[in-house]
Parts: C-alpha cells; structure tokens; sequence
C-alpha cells in the first residue's frame, strides 16, 4: 500500500508521497514513487504512483524510455491534458501485457494510480487522476485535490483546511504532512520516508527542484506532529461532555 496526495491551488501545484510499499512483521520494503519530467522554462510535470508495482515501474520505464524516440511522449505532448492520455494508454499497453488482457491474472492485481500535473507553457496549472482503467479525471476549483493509495486517514484534515483560492502553498504542505502523520498513525502499509515537490504557477524554474525528503528524524516534522497531537487532545478536552447519560 501507499499514501500520495496531489494538489492544484491557485498559487500552484503540491505533489507529496510515503515510500513504503510493503509491510509486515519482518519485511518492510521502500521504493520512490514520484517522478518528474523538465524543459527548463517550458514545462515541469510531475508523477505520483499507486498500485502494483511491477506495474507502476513498467509504465514510468516505458514513459522514460520513450522520451528519446520520435513518437509522442512527456516531453513534447502539447498540453498536461494529452500526458494523462498518454500516460493511461501506457498503463493499459503494461496491464495487458502482464496480465493477458484483463486486470486480474491467477489472483493478482495488476492495477495502479497514478497522480499527473505540472504546467507546459501556454495553458495554466493542471491535475489529473489516471484509473487502473486507463480513464482519467481533472482536478477543479471545487476539487482541488487528489489521493491515493490508503487515503481515507489523511482525507477529513485536508478536506477541512484546503481552499482553491485562500490556501497558500506553505499552508498546503503543512496540511500535508499533518495528512501523512495521521495515515501513518492509523497504517502500517504507510511510512517515511516522505518525499515533497511544490510548483508555484507560472514560474517556470530553470531547473526543478528534486523532491525535498522527510526522513523520520526531520525536526520540523517533529514539532508538527507533537504539536498536531497535543491540539487535538486540547480541544478535546475542552469540548462538553454529553449531557443525557446522567439525566
């Protein structure tokens, strides 16, 4: 299992992801799972992947192999638009290949997610969810964010605090991490390393930044965690009590 979360804000773009993807007693397994593709001043689009993972490496391996061919691929698509088309006609080329036409072989899934956005010159800020089927949605002003993998321990604070319009990107990547904090809490299947790219809109760098990593001895993620969870019991302490058990 994983955790990834992408987001599409009016200052830009937030692409967050754990490195676990196995988990047990004695295994514990860590691969990346985000990956970026640059044209300095051009375009910056960024990966995020959820699933199998002989799958999810296939499709980034295919996608990074075929930069250097004639035909279309990441780096010359001319809209974020046709890099999730072509982004989900590669993962379905992998899945049936792998799993003889269909999603499930001999009880394995074959299935992944993946999480696309950037920015290519000429159109703004863009989002999109590719399924295991190859379809895809776009984020929107009223859906501004996207996970996946084990999502449902970090969706209620990002649902509470994350506005189109009003949250800033420093904001966004706080309520990440909190995000992150509260699904590793509540999943073994998710786990640090956490790796962290922010774009803001229209400033096209002239070499991208590499994912900044949160290791587990990460000062600033300390503090947050410690402060996140002495709030949470604060304010629950000062809510009322209920009021019919003794009635």
């Amino acid at each position: 299992m994983t955790y990834c979360v992408a987001m599409r804000l009016r200052a830009g773009l937030l692409f967050a992801s754990d490195t676990r993807t196995n988990a047990g007693v004695d295994h514990i397994a860590s691969f990346r799972k985000m990956y970026q593709f640059q044209i300095p001043h051009q375009r910056e689009i960024v990966v995020l992947a959820a699933g199998n993972l002989a799958t999810t490496q296939s499709v980034m391996s295919l996608l990074n192999q075929r930069l250097n061919s004639e035909g279309e691929h990441l780096l010359n698509v001319p809209s974020l638009y046709d890099a999730a088309v072509l982004l989900g006609h590669t993962l379905k080329e992998v899945v049936a290949r792998d799993s003889g036409g269909g999603m499930q072989s001999q009880g394995v899934d074959f299935g992944a997610n993946f999480l696309l956005g950037g920015q290519i010159r000429g159109e703004g800020p863009r989002l999109f969810h590719v399924y295991p089927q190859g379809n895809f949605i776009e984020a929107t002003e009223d859906t501004p964010y996207f996970q996946i993998g084990e999502s449902k321990y970090g969706k209620p604070i990002i649902d509470r605090v994350v506005r189109y319009d009003t949250t800033a990107l420093d904001e966004a990547a706080k309520c990440t991490l909190v995000s992150f904090d509260s699904t590793i809490q509540s999943n073994l299947s998710v786990g640090l390393p956490i790796d962290m790219v922010m774009l803001r809109a229209n400033q096209f760098e002239q070499a991208m930044q590499p994912p900044h990593r949160i290791e587990r001895d990460d000062p600033y993620f300390l503090a947050l965690r410690s402060g996140w969870s002495a709030g949470l019991r604060k304010v629950f302490d000062e809510l009322p009590n209920e009021p019919w058990f003794d009635a």
